[in-house]
């Protein structure tokens, strides 16, 4: 063999070694590991059930690294989780839950009836004074069994404490007031499939598998939240392999992950639906004091078009606030596009050239959404002044009330329509502006009805209140489009009904 020959020999050997060896690192590192680019700024305020804010964003993470007494799952809308069973006395005032053995938090203290009457307590998100009004007490009858005491029979405990709220979510009592409220958030401890390795404010959150979760090893070693806000972005990261799962890809980004070989468009029609809000509806003094105004706003914009610009036809339009999935929803009459008729509506409300309506709040993420329906609005001659805000500080300043004009908004939580009233339409509710007194006894009326059908009734009425008066201008139940990369077999997206993200992850798996 020549010296040359031998030198082209040794290189074909160094790059097949080289082939062997470092691909096999890689792909050791990457087969450990699934990673999200995820469409909104992360908020550290999200990593504490007690802070849940009636929006489904926070589950994202609770479905990671906490868990609940029950909560929904594949299969079904409330499964037994952290508490194995659970009973109900024949007076309907007492729900008795057995804890299930061996459930632990990632600090290895087991979860007992302490941490659970703990959590509620310290429970301050949405609905949390409805809740506490309607508890007389919770009993720690021993360590593996806690018994709540209603103060009179109430059909929606269930729902609003394991599934419309995040009170049903146990964190460690001992290891909330070791490191206090500020602590916690930085470090959280749960008892989910996940625990907290790392956050950056703005860039990620890293978590790592919790051997020792009660329902199943997690498949995957490592979960990485990407936050990646602008969607083109986010479609490049996923094409590059950079990260193996994105949140929300609409319009033509959505049409171009669909004809990308190699990766998957994934559709959920969730439990979110979508609206204009008018919160000063209340207000003799305010131009949204008439409901022909609020009426043109909602014939003034083609739910339909922007339905097949936005989300490829996949988005519902069930004219409510109430998403169609849930149960006692009221169907209402089609939604209208009549822009003529609007025009009509606006003149007779004393505005024949239009106004100037101010400022239209919403989430960033849905800013597209929002120009859609300000550009049809500006067609009839309602002209706005867009101001989209983060996530977080979008759904802060709806809660305190701080808006003004016109606010997009949405809600994905669990629950049913008695839950979503609850939090936007009867007084008192987390983003309840103002209310009217006929709805709030109804409201009233139908939370202590235990005969199904009567109950199903009221709800069905107060429904149909709020259509007629225009409360809100629903614009659609959200189909949302995530995209799935190459090396993902199960990404979990649409395994829990309604849910709009991957769950459980535990189910999560990498192919071979």
């Amino acid at each position: 063999m020549t010296p040359r020959s031998l030198r082209t020999s040794v290189s074909i050997v160094a790059a097949a070694v080289v082939l062997l060896v470092a691909p096999a690192r890689e792909v050791s590192a990457q087969g450990d590991q699934v990673t999200w680019g995820v469409h909104v700024v992360l908020a550290p305020t999200w990593f504490d059930p007690a802070e849940s804010s009636g929006i489904i964003t926070p589950y994202m993470i609770y479905y990671a690294l906490h868990d609940a007494l029950a909560k929904p799952m594949p299969g079904q809308l409330l499964a037994p989780s952290l508490a194995e069973s659970w009973t109900v006395s024949k007076d309907s005032l007492t729900y008795e839950f057995v804890l299930r053995s061996g459930a632990r938090f990632h600090n290895g203290e087991p979860v007992t009836a302490e941490d659970v009457k703990f959590s509620f307590d310290r429970y301050r998100g949405a609905a949390a004074r409805t809740l506490k009004e309607r508890v007389a007490a919770v009993e720690i009858v021993d360590p593996a069994r806690v018994r709540f005491r209603l103060k009179q029979p109430w059909p929606d405990f269930l729902t609003f404490y394991t599934t419309a709220t995040g009170a049903g979510w146990i964190v460690p009592k001992k290891y909330v007031e070791k490191v206090g409220e500020d602590g916690f958030k930085k470090a959280p401890v749960g008892a989910g499939p996940y625990k907290f390795v790392s956050a950056t404010s703005g860039v990620d959150l890293v978590l790592e598998a919790f051997d020792q979760y009660w329902r199943k090893r997690p498949s995957v070693r490592r979960l990485v939240f990407k936050v990646i806000p602008d969607e083109s972005t986010r479609l490049a990261a996923l094409k590059r392999g950079e990260v193996d799962i994105v949140y929300s890809i609409r319009g033509a980004l959505a049409e171009e992950l669909r004809r990308t070989p190699g990766l998957q468009l994934k559709s959920t029609v969730l439990q979110g639906t979508f609206w204009v809000y008018f919160p000063e509806q209340w207000d003799t003094k305010s131009p949204w004091h008439n409901i022909k105004l609020r009426q043109a706003v909602s014939l003034a914009f083609d739910r339909n078009a922007i339905n097949q610009a936005e989300t490829l036809g996949f988005s519902r339009i069930p004219n409510s606030i109430v998403p169609d999935i849930f149960d006692f929803f009221w169907k209402p009459p089609a939604a209208q596009y009549d822009p003529a008729k609007a025009k009509r509506l606006l003149a007779e409300a004393g505005y024949p050239n239009g106004f100037d309506a101010g400022e239209y709040f919403c989430d960033v993420a849905y800013a597209n959404v929002a120009e859609a329906v300000q550009n049809y609005l500006q067609a009839v001659g309602i002209r706005t002044t867009l101001r989209p805000l983060e996530r977080a500080a979008f759904f802060s300043g709806y809660g305190e009330k701080k808006f003004k004009n016109l606010i997009q908004a949405a809600s994905g939580a669990f629950g049913n329509a008695a839950t979503r009233l609850e939090a936007f339409v009867a007084a008192g509710g987390t983003y309840v502006y103002g209310s009217y007194p006929d709805i709030d006894g109804l409201f009233r009326e139908q939370a202590a009805e235990l005969d199904r059908k009567r109950r199903e009734a009221i709800l069905n009425r107060i429904q149909q209140l709020v259509h007629e008066r225009t409360i809100y201008a629903p614009i659609w139940q959200l189909g949302f489009l995530n995209g799935v990369g190459p090396r993902i077999e199960e990404s979990s997206l649409g395994a829990i009904p309604g849910f709009a993200y991957s769950g459980p992850y535990e189910d999560v798996k990498l192919k071979n």
